[in-house]
């Protein structure tokens, strides 16, 4: 029974953590201190509900204890210091000298012109004072609800070293004053971009993991995905929101099928298409119909998101509109240039134009120290290799990929890739093609 209880609880606190914590910090005006808060609610609940049964609105029970937490502090804080006066005055102006009514936190979040307490925690917690590494675990633990230890083995470090990243990070931003508020204007733009990256990070560590056994981790997807769609809707008219939102949902309707029984990885070409998830599908051209609509200059993630839907759109590998989607990585490299772009190009390129013309566009990207140890452009270049039937060459470079990369599900496939090329008689070089 008890079992059953603490696993509403956990789910109850994924769920409801960030908006606690969100209320709470309002109030506060501590990161460190509203997260204690909120952990004491959680701990009111473990010890609460098993003995009085779970609360008909558990999110309000744990809401209406935690404030009425925050409001004793504010209380002891006020008595400590000797500013009795001036404490109950913020109080008053804070409306935090009373518990108000879940139903008012909701109707003040309605009325709130930009958004909510949760919007500004989500600018908290991926602020460009943190590095991306404090982000991404401040993130989790504040608006995905995951424990330390959650953490620790999502990104593959120990408990204590994602313990003290998130300890560090809350103290630079109290150390660093930074304010619990959406910014405005040219800072808003820039803080925006912070955001979304963080929230890419984590879905790209779980959509293509770069280090141990498992080749994905789906519950960081999950997270991301979950975070990307609270952004979007607490956003409506941001573009490049709604673009990440788009870029995610259309990348995750692939899950399913880039696996086999096994475990083993499934690439592109031989995916299964009719696993791939078509609701989210949906959603994510809805989601990028919507960005288009309200500009026609599209931002990184619209281009990623426009990219990912030309797979989406398409019945096969060869049905694909790959000269589109050279173009529009084109675009994507003027707007962002980076190597990894670049090496997306030449693999649309040589899709469109043949396998030697993606090598020509991949030859520079050789000299590119930035892709030096990048396993993925040695596995390109084997691929295109290939097809141009240079088996030696591509054995090569596919050997040279399973050394650099530390996911051993990668390692695996890339040294059976190179062991095939060993074994199998050459095949005739595939035609350019216009």
């Amino acid at each position: 029974m008890h079992s059953a209880i603490h696993q509403r609880i956990a789910a109850t606190w994924r769920l409801e953590s960030a908006q606690v914590v969100a209320a709470v910090m309002r109030r506060v005006r501590d990161l460190g201190v509203a997260e204690d808060i909120a952990q004491d609610a959680l701990v009111a609940a473990l010890e609460h509900w098993p003995k009085d049964g779970i609360p008909d609105k558990p999110g309000a029970w744990l809401m209406r204890t935690a404030l009425n937490r925050a409001l004793d502090h504010l209380r002891q804080r006020a008595t400590r210091e000797g500013h009795e006066a001036d404490i109950a005055a913020d109080l008053v102006a804070l409306q935090a000298d009373r518990a108000p009514d879940v139903a008012e936190l909701v109707d003040a979040a309605r009325r709130d012109p930009i958004g909510d307490d949760l919007l500004r925690l989500i600018f908290t917690a991926c602020h460009p004072v943190l590095s991306a590494d404090a982000r991404v675990a401040l993130t989790l633990k504040l608006l995905g609800g995951l424990s330390t230890h959650e953490i620790a083995r999502a990104v593959l470090q120990t408990e204590s070293t994602v313990a003290q990243r998130i300890v560090r990070a809350q103290r630079t931003l109290r150390d660093a004053g930074v304010p619990f508020e959406l910014p405005h204007g040219p800072a808003l733009a820039e803080r925006l971009g912070s955001v979304l990256e963080v929230i890419y990070l984590i879905f790209n560590e779980g959509y293509t993991a770069t280090r141990g056994s498992d080749w994905m981790r789906p519950a960081l997807c999950d997270e991301a995905l979950r975070l990307a769609r609270v952004l979007a809707d607490l956003m409506p008219r941001e573009p490049e929101a709604l673009g990440l939102q788009a870029l995610l949902e259309i990348q995750a309707s692939r899950s399913a099928a880039r696996t086999d029984a096994q475990g083993h990885p499934v690439l592109l070409e031989q995916q299964d298409r009719a696993r791939w998830d078509r609701l989210l599908i949906r959603r994510g051209l809805d989601a990028l119909s919507r960005a288009d609509l309200i500009t026609e200059s599209p931002g990184p993630y619209q281009l990623q998101a426009a990219i990912a839907a030309c797979h989406a759109s398409a019945a096969s590998v060869e049905s694909t509109d790959w000269a589109r989607m050279a173009a529009l990585y084109a675009e994507l490299a003027r707007l962002a240039p980076s190597p990894v772009v670049e090496l997306n190009r030449a693999v649309a390129v040589s899709r469109h134009a043949g396998p030697a013309a993606g090598l020509a566009v991949l030859a520079p990207l050789l000299q590119e120290p930035a892709l030096a140890r990048y396993p993925w452009l040695s596995a390109v270049c084997g691929d295109l290799l290939q097809q141009l039937g240079r088996r030696a060459q591509a054995r090569e470079a596919f050997e040279r990929a399973a050394s650099l990369t530390q996911n051993e599900a990668d390692q695996a496939l890339m040294r059976e890739r190179a062991e095939a090329l060993r074994d199998t008689p050459a095949q005739p070089p595939r035609a350019d093609r216009a």
